[in-house]
């Protein structure tokens, strides 16, 4: 893996840690908003491509608000390769559901990068949602995507569902506040930390969270308001990769999410959601995090269960 230094690839570790071994998350670099208000970025069919992983959970979240809110033909889309190794994301297109670059044939997503902004210093993540009319990314933020597809292209699809409703929006607020650096992040704290102090502090909050969120749950189908929110599509990107990746190779194992009764049929629900169902990719999942992360896994060794999920 690596990053770009002042627009040339850099092979290092990735995984950036804080004094007592705690993970600590870049950044992200490219942060402008689509909308009628944006001097360059408006709303347009067919101007915007978005580039993702089938096997990222922030990726996720891009593809279930483009589901949910009738965006295909306004976001065309490329999948990488799952695997991630010294180049960072490849658009190699042998496995099953890799698409390749369709847009310039190039080999890299650090390369999509470079041609937004040939001096960028950043690491090479995704979602990246690219403007195809000035060649450039206009964000790799996936809370901020989502807020933007969430409303500022309804006048032209039609769809007015919303999924971050004002009346709930504090709450909605409050529940994304606790659940992205003790579950979303908190499982990537807890696999990528380098003490047993940063991996005791992080499980146990992540833990905790989960405890809190499967009290919350009791006699509930979502977070929120009864109804399906932004907050819940935020998190269940990480539920569904709890047991088949997180529980064994980030070592989240005090429990699965099948030892959980609500959590359990909340995963269940929503990933029968055609937007969830069909925008969720086990084998590229597996086959990123066992074959990706050579500090973790170092002969790459992919296990064969668990085979379902739930």
């Amino acid at each position: 893996m690596g990053k770009l230094v002042d627009g040339k690839w850099v092979i290092q570790d990735v995984i950036t840690s804080g004094k007592e071994g705690e993970y600590e998350r870049i950044p992200r670099s490219f942060l402008e908003e689509i909308s009628v208000e944006h001097p360059r970025f408006k709303p347009e069919k067919g101007r915007y491509h978005l580039y993702v992983s089938y096997a990222c959970p922030w990726a996720h979240r891009t593809l279930i608000f483009r589901k949910l809110k009738n965006l295909e033909e306004f976001f065309s889309v490329n999948v990488v390769h799952p695997d991630m190794l010294d180049y960072g994301w490849t658009f190699s297109s042998d496995f099953e559901g890799s698409t390749g670059d369709e847009l310039y044939g190039l080999s890299h997503l650090y390369k999509i990068y470079q041609k937004a902004d040939p001096k960028v210093s950043t690491s090479v993540t995704v979602p990246v949602v690219w403007d195809k009319k000035e060649e450039t990314i206009v964000n790799n933020e996936s809370s901020e995507i989502i807020r933007f597809f969430n409303s500022n292209f309804n006048e032209l699809t039609g769809n007015t569902k919303d999924y971050y409703p004002e009346n709930l929006r504090s709450e909605i607020d409050e529940w994304n506040d606790i659940i992205y650096p003790n579950v979303n992040n908190g499982v990537y704290r807890t696999g990528f930390a380098k003490s047993q102090k940063a991996y005791d502090e992080a499980v146990e909050k992540l833990f905790g969270t989960l405890d809190k969120i499967e009290k919350h749950l009791e006699g509930k189908d979502y977070l929120v308001g009864n109804q399906l929110t932004e907050a819940d599509i935020r998190l269940i990107p990480t539920l569904l990769r709890f047991d088949i990746v997180y529980a064994t190779h980030f070592k989240c194992n005090i429990k699965r999410i099948k030892d959980y009764k609500n959590l359990l049929k909340y995963t269940k629900n929503l990933y029968e959601l055609e937007a969830v169902k069909s925008t969720t990719h086990f084998d590229q999942i597996k086959r990123h995090y066992y074959y990706s992360h050579d500090s973790i896994n170092p002969y790459r060794v992919i296990p064969r269960g668990p085979g379902e999920i739930f």
